[in-house]
This record gives C-alpha cells, sequence and structure tokens, in this order.
C-alpha cells in the first residue's frame, strides 16, 4: 500500500493531521448524505410502508401500543436511510483509500465493492419477491381456518426488515470466496471439495437468517446460498485462482 500523496502538493506526502481532517471530511459528507435520505424517507413512509405490506396483502394490521407506527416509521426510515445512502458512503470510502492503494490494489478493490453492492441489493430483492411472499402465504395459510391474521404493525415490519438486510447480507459469499482465492488462502478446487460442508453449513445459515420457521423459506435459502457458493467458485476458476 503506497502513503496517500498530497493533492494540493503532489510532491508531498500527507501529514497525519491532514489525513485525519480528510476523514473527517469524508465522515461529515456520509453523514449528511444519510441524514437527508433519511429525513425524507421519513417524509415518505406511507408510500415506503405501502410497499413493504405489498408481500402481506390482505393482512391487516394493528397499533398495539401507543405510539407503536411512530416509532416504527422512524425505524424503518432509518434503515432505508441506511440502504439507500450505503453506495455514497461507500464511495467516500473509496475516496479517502484510494490514493494510498497500489494500481494492482485498486484495480482490484474498486469492482469488489461494485460487485458487493450489486450482489447486495440483489439479495434484497430476491427476499422481497421470492422470500418473503413464500415464508409469508405458508404463515398465513398454516392455521387460517382456526385463527385470523391479523398482524401487529411493528413485529410484521421486523421482520420483513431482517428477512431483506440478512439475506441482502447472505448475498455477499461470493465476494468473501473472491477475497479468499485472491489472497490464496483457498482456491477454487480446495472450496469445490468442501462442498458437503457447505450443504450442511447452507441449512444451518438459512435456518439463522430467516426470521420465519417455516421449511419452504429456509429451502429456498438454502438453494440461493449453494448457487452463491457454485457462482463463487466458477468466478475464481475463472481467474485461474
Amino acid at each position: 500500500m503506497n502513503k496517500k500523496i498530497n493533492p494540493i502538493n503532489p510532491n508531498t506526502e500527507m501529514s497525519v493531521f491532514e489525513h485525519l481532517e480528510e476523514l473527517r471530511q469524508r465522515i461529515l459528507i456520509a453523514s449528511i448524505i444519510f441524514f437527508i435520505i433519511t429525513i425524507t424517507c421519513f417524509a415518505y413512509m406511507k408510500n415506503i410502508a405501502y410497499i413493504l405490506q405489498q408481500p402481506a396483502i390482505g393482512i391487516k394490521f394493528l397499533q398495539l401500543a401507543p405510539g407503536e407506527y411512530l416509532f416504527t416509521s422512524i425505524k424503518v426510515s432509518l434503515y432505508t436511510g441506511f440502504l439507500l445512502s450505503s453506495p455514497f458512503i461507500i464511495y467516500q470510502i473509496i475516496l479517502f483509500i484510494l490514493p494510498g492503494l497500489t494500481k494492482k490494489e485498486s484495480k482490484l478493490i474498486i469492482p469488489i465493492l461494485s460487485t458487493s453492492i450489486i450482489l447486495f441489493f440483489s439479495g434484497i430483492i430476491f427476499a422481497y419477491k421470492i422470500l418473503a411472499p413464500a415464508a409469508l402465504q405458508f404463515l398465513i395459510s398454516y392455521g387460517n381456518e382456526i385463527v385470523e391474521p391479523i398482524w401487529s404493525f411493528e413485529q410484521y415490519f421486523n421482520f420483513i426488515l431482517l428477512l431483506l438486510f440478512s439475506t441482502g447480507i447472505a448475498f455477499q459469499i461470493p465476494i468473501i470466496q473472491i477475497i479468499l482465492g485472491t489472497l490464496k488462502i483457498f482456491s477454487s478446487t480446495e472450496m469445490y471439495t468442501y462442498w458437503k460442508y457447505i450443504v450442511l453449513s447452507a441449512t444451518i445459515i438459512a435456518a439463522i437468517i430467516t426470521p420465519s420457521t417455516d421449511p419452504i423459506t429456509q429451502i429456498i435459502m438454502s438453494l440461493a446460498i449453494l448457487i452463491l457458493y457454485s457462482s463463487g467458485i466458477i468466478i475464481l476458476k475463472i481467474l485461474n485462482k
């Protein structure tokens, strides 16, 4: 890793205080972006709530405690604000660390971070379009002849947000594989030999990260993890790692 060069005077290196000042500016910019997006999300909370309720069409939501809708709205706004501002925050991180990287490191880290963002949002879309409807359909249909499905507004959003974010994180598996392969910690061949353990691990991970206990959601999540793991091996094979 190279030492960072002073952008004002390229012939000199940045001092510790200049490093800290630049870091402070990057944090300030990232915080302002997060704050603006979060406030905007809170202003459009009804639209966001409507979108998040779509997988549970037909369910009646109740406010079971005073202020439940308000506090849940704040929580959802914070989660959504962080989600939407994350690309801008990562961009600020890249701007801070990029001058100190070698050309080889720069060529590696930018594609990895870009792919990581794409995979994270792909995981969220996958959870919203496939996992959440499958889980909710099972939970709604099971015992619907005995109990009427009337859910707490807060508990539903805790469920859906946890499912979306945990799936987005699970979709980072190929990124971890690429990093391990690039650092020569594990090769693609070694990863393939561990497939039996990965099948077991995928089942355990799916059971942990999915907030519902229904088998359908866990099976779909397990299959997604195995596909992601296989994709990571294929990418490493292409890269000859």
